[in-house]
């Protein structure tokens, strides 16, 4: 049965292992963009891209000597990185024809790497963050070939011998890219203005302890949290100030909290579905490989545990457009999960809906009322002799101004000397076992 035609409109949370994937020593594995193929890095430094089509090894990138820390995928999948504890990242370009694929670029840093990402606008743009807990932003551009050190800065009439800040651990991204986001190991949350590189905001979580993971909404409005309290919480983000106007320095407080009340697990992954609805974590536990779901919609309301044996979770990601989760065994095992939905055919009957069981319609008084024209003018009169108050409008629409200002300004950076990333290209596929090649 065409898989298009179980509940399309709807992306509900997985409740059932669809397959698994075999990668051995595999640490992370994360969907492309496009959701057709997963990307996994392993302890021993080679990464894979898997097809979810055939299921297969279709690529091979080796290219580091110590474990793939992790790994990201361009806007439209052409590029592939991965940070390893080796000290560097490797941007992959998996439109060559050769194999294995040639490195498209290598960025040398002074330390192993924790984490790297691509900017979303343009893969040219990398930020990195290193186990010592320095972030930096590479610019690989040819105008540009900068390295950059994003750091806390200090206070007025602070000397140096008490200006050392707390270690960054972890940095991302928002998804629109204009903001980088860097968490701290005393529990702050700091905000960085990707192009000008200028501290825009400074929070404080209290309680919350270091900093281990950042998940961000589809929207860039929503932030989760992952800290060493063992408690995932969720931020409604502020709007913030133009570079040069300040730092908005506040204490943000969460709007959910996440966490096991019985166990009282840590968290070693967490992930949104595409439309921000459900949130899935993957327990810690190193005896289970556990993934709960929450609903968002529904005020973060726990729903279910998915259960995946004895095999302890490294890692989960989210499909950016289905009802599917991959997750990292320790072990090797990469699971596939998915939502065995019933065929609802009475979806597709425009105004109509499928009900299991009979069920007797009651008319409302004023359901199919015509309110008297009369009364719709008299009403349109009304709103028409209220006061508008033109000054907050007006402060409004200047506010509003300046922030498209702004971004159309931040856009225009991060398009300028675009990538090669385009829909357009195509991928040699390649079969692992036999060695021959598909076009």
């Amino acid at each position: 049965m065409n898989e298009a035609l179980i509940s399309p409109f709807i992306i509900n949370h997985p409740t059932a292992v669809q397959t698994s994937l075999y990668s051995y020593r595999a640490q992370l594995s994360r969907f492309d963009p496009s959701g057709r193929f997963v990307g996994v890095g392993t302890f021993d430094g080679t990464a894979y891209i898997y097809d979810m089509d055939t299921k297969a090894a279709v690529r091979t990138l080796d290219g580091h000597v110590k474990n793939i820390t992790s790994l990201d995928w361009s806007r439209h999948s052409r590029y592939v990185l991965t940070s390893s504890k080796d000290w560097n990242v490797i941007v992959w370009d998996l439109s060559l024809t050769c194999d294995p694929p040639q490195r498209f670029a290598t960025i040398r840093l002074d330390a192993p790497v924790s984490s790297a990402s691509f900017h979303p606008r343009n893969s040219q743009i990398v930020l990195a963050l290193t186990s010592t807990g320095e972030v930096y932003l590479q610019d690989l551009r040819p105008s540009y070939r900068e390295r950059f050190e994003l750091c806390e800065p200090q206070e007025e009439g602070e000397d140096e011998e008490h200006s050392r800040r707390a270690a960054m651990t972890v940095a991302r991204f928002d998804p629109s890219g204009k903001h980088i986001f860097i968490g701290t190991s005393s529990g702050h949350i700091l905000v960085f203005n990707t192009r000008t590189r200028v501290m825009v905001g400074r929070h404080k979580v209290s309680g919350a302890g270091g900093m281990k993971g950042f998940e961000f909404a589809k929207s860039g409005r929503r932030l989760l949290t992952n800290s060493s309290d063992r408690t995932l919480r969720q931020f409604n983000l502020p709007t913030y100030p133009r570079p040069g106007e300040g730092i908005l320095e506040t204490e943000l407080e969460p709007t959910h909290r996440f966490n096991d009340p019985i166990t009282k697990t840590a968290w070693n992954a967490m992930s949104y579905s595409p439309d921000g609805e459900w949130l899935a974590g993957g327990s810690a536990d190193p005896a289970s490989h556990k993934i709960y779901i929450w609903d968002i919609s529904n005020d973060g309301q726990f729903t279910t545990a998915l259960d995946g044996g004895r095999d302890s979770l490294l890692h989960l990601h989210w499909h950016p457009s289905k009802s599917s989760i991959v997750s990292t065994a320790l072990h090797g095992n990469i699971f596939i999960w998915h939502s065995p939905n019933p065929e609802r055919w009475g979806a597709f009957a425009g105004g109509f809906e499928e009900v299991d069981e009979n069920v007797e319609y009651e008319e409302k008084e004023d359901e199919f009322d015509v309110e008297d024209e009369e009364e719709i003018l008299k009403r349109k009169m009304k709103a028409e002799e209220e006061d508008v108050d033109v000054d907050s409008l007006e402060d409004d629409a200047h506010q509003n101004v300046q922030l498209i200002s702004q971004n159309d300004e931040d856009d225009h950076w991060a398009d300028q000397e675009p990538d090669e990333d385009a829909t357009s290209w195509k991928m040699k596929i390649v079969i692992m076992e036999g060695g021959d090649t598909l076009p």
